[in-house]
């Protein structure tokens, strides 16, 4: 990942903005967002009202578990957990889901620690009058394990409902401070189909301008979607923006680095960043005043 991530091509030169310009900084520009359908609306809102053209292109779909036994059985038994950890809005979900069809409900939690991997995660559950206790400073694996560390201790039974297939990190972790972890799977993620021709085409047109990813399994999914030689044709001309240093290595591995990465991994950060990004970067005459749709 270049260290001068965020900074325009040294042989740009800027023209000076329009009000309009100014107002919507990304009008017309053409974005990608590859993020579940269900999820994607918030950041498409964000992009849009800077003026951008968004084409939806989700490469993941969120679906049930292979089973639901693991987590009904650990929701049945939520008064022996002492902590419940969630790292997603979609295990919030799910949650939900299954303790209503088990005929449960979110004050079953009431008495047990509860920590969120970020700010969205975060309000996920208190839509639902649910008491965060911890939030880390950096919305990872890595900084919830910081941040737990001291508040966990053996003894404690920890409930960490999911994605299936996920990093092992957080679970290495937690349970090297002797903690029990019960890791139960909530969600699943599987490729989306039927994007990959519409796409090609518009990139090796020359008429996207980003494309964003917004977790490992969205680059990943995106990226197979295309041959090595054609990810190499699109180097130069369409910006890589990420949402942290995780999705960003992920997509270095498939030869997609990281041009556009916020310093807090969140959506309205990650909007805000490519608006800063293309803000300083004169929009191509051929696409000035071109119609979004």
């Amino acid at each position: 990942m270049s260290a001068e991530r965020g900074a325009p091509p040294r042989s740009s030169t800027r023209a000076r903005a329009t009000p309009r310009e100014r107002a919507r900084p990304l009008e017309g520009r053409t974005i990608v967002v590859t993020r579940a359908a269900a999820q994607a609306q918030r950041f498409t809102q964000l992009l849009e009202t800077a003026g951008a053209r968004v084409i939806a292109a989700p490469a993941i779909v969120i679906v049930p578990p292979p089973s639901w036994d693991p987590l009904d059985t650990a929701l049945r038994a939520l008064s022996t957990f002492s902590w419940l950890v969630f790292t997603s809005v979609n295990g919030v979900a799910m949650v939900d889901r299954r303790l209503s069809a088990l005929g449960l409900t979110w004050a079953n939690v009431a008495g047990r620690r509860v920590a969120a991997i970020g700010p969205a995660t975060a309000d996920a559950l208190r839509e639902h009058d649910v008491r965060v206790d911890v939030v880390p400073a950096e919305y990872r694996a890595e900084g919830l394990v910081e941040r737990l560390r001291g508040l966990l201790g053996r003894g404690d039974r920890l409930l960490l409902p999911r994605a299936a297939q996920t990093r092992d990190v957080l679970v290495t972790s937690l349970r090297a401070f002797g903690v029990d972890v019960v890791e139960v799977p909530a969600y699943a993620t599987r490729r989306a189909e039927g994007n990959s021709a519409r796409l090609g085409d518009a990139l090796s047109a020359g008429d996207i301008d980003a494309v964003t990813f917004t977790s490992s399994s969205t680059a990943r999914n995106f990226a197979e979607m295309f041959g090595e030689e054609e990810r190499r044709a699109w180097r130069g001309r369409v910006a890589v923006a990420s949402i942290g240093p995780i999705t960003a290595a992920t997509a270095a591995e498939y030869g997609l680095p990281t041009d556009i990465m916020p310093a807090e991994y969140t959506i309205p950060a990650l909007a805000r960043a490519i608006t800063e990004w293309f803000a300083r970067i004169p929009t191509p005459p051929r696409r000035r005043g071109r119609r979004s749709d």
